[in-house]
């Protein structure tokens, strides 16, 4: 299991989600129980009978931002795009850009707000490996405020080739995110609504919040042989001591952590790789592959993953090789929807 080559497999192409559900709560949900070997099918709906009281559902509250930007460069006119990954305290923008031809710094690109119309200019600054730029742009107005405005939704190529609707401003997001960051959605939490959550609440389920910006490299295929050549990406993140509290407590009650999401794995078994969970914040560049000892997450809420991605690594590490393996065989046997829009599997 050291091998990428391990964890390819063929998913026929209408099976990829183009769009979401109209509801969210009424994705399916294959249930896996190691323990027992099984495999049962549901529907996110239901994981309020699914659950038990004092069980701990840890959700990633990142905010997607408006980040794929679109424009031209001023002088020459030639289409340009661009993704912005973070801005720095001084307000400089650090991004991936892409254009014909040969741009060199201090030109000026000029953006296309949602509408197609002329708006603000960036400035580029420096060239940096890897395809990045430092820019600047040429306004004072609050950044995120800016990608509110000229930005568009980044999605991925595999949906509908990365082409936003007025609808993903809305869908490609969580129903509680808080902190703006991400240039991704922690996709397995799309599925949750307002009313299923206040559901788990009555059940006596704890609720507790931790941040994982996801980043570019997130959905990106293993290139190299080896899962130990593979060069991880690095995501911030946080989680705070009420959050540590919260889950210790839930943990001496008996219940279970749940977490929602491959980004929520990496920030419990980061914050938790010293032997004990505990308050963190900064950079993670955790790959959690075989062997791994899960310290923190008793349980997982997570999508169905792109082949040789390193989240279906952890995926299967998780929940057994063969175990995982067969529940992909049986997903697309049944017809479930792959990918950010699609259903979900929880693993128990």
């Amino acid at each position: 299991m050291t091998e990428a080559s391990h964890y390819d497999y063929e998913l026929p192409k209408e099976l990829v989600a183009q769009q979401p559900l109209a509801r969210r709560a009424d994705a399916r949900l294959m249930v896996i129980d190691r323990a027992r070997r099984t495999i049962a099918h549901h529907h996110i709906r239901d994981l309020p009978e699914l659950l038990q009281p004092d069980d701990c559902l840890v959700i990633n509250d990142t905010r997607v931002v408006p980040a794929r930007l679109v424009g031209s460069r001023t002088q020459t006119q030639g289409r340009w795009e661009g993704l912005f990954i973070d801005a720095d305290a001084d307000g400089n923008w650090r991004l991936l850009a892409r254009t014909r031809g040969r741009i060199a710094p201090g030109e000026t690109v000029t953006l296309l707000n949602r509408h197609g119309r002329e708006d603000v200019r960036l400035r580029m600054i420096e060239k940096q490996p890897g395809g990045l730029w430092i820019a600047r742009p040429e306004t004072d107005e609050p950044g995120f405020e800016l990608l509110d405005r000229v930005g568009r939704v980044p999605l991925p190529k595999y949906i509908r080739g990365g082409e936003m609707r007025d609808e993903d401003r809305q869908r490609y997001q969580t129903v509680y995110n808080r902190h703006p960051g991400a240039v991704a959605a922690p996709t397995a939490g799309l599925h949750f609504t307002n009313e299923v959550l206040g559901q788990l609440v009555d059940r006596g389920v704890f609720i507790v919040r931790i941040t994982l910006h996801v980043g570019l490299d997130t959905f990106r295929p293993i290139k190299t042989e080896t899962l130990s050549a593979h060069s991880m990406h690095r995501e911030r993140g946080q989680i705070e001591a009420k959050a540590v509290e919260q889950i210790l407590a839930a943990k001496a009650r008996g219940g279970r952590v749940l977490a929602v999401g491959t980004t929520s794995v990496r920030v419990l078994e980061t914050a938790a790789s010293s032997g004990v969970l505990q308050p963190w914040s900064g950079e993670t560049d955790l790959f959690i592959r075989p062997p791994f000892t899960f310290r923190a997450v008793d349980a997982l809420l997570t999508n169905f993953h792109l082949p040789r991605t390193t989240l279906l690594v952890l995926v299967r590490t998780f929940g057994g090789d063969e175990l995982i393996t067969e529940a992909y065989r049986q997903a697309i046997a049944e017809r479930y929807r792959f990918y950010s829009y699609g259903d979900a599997m929880l693993i128990l």
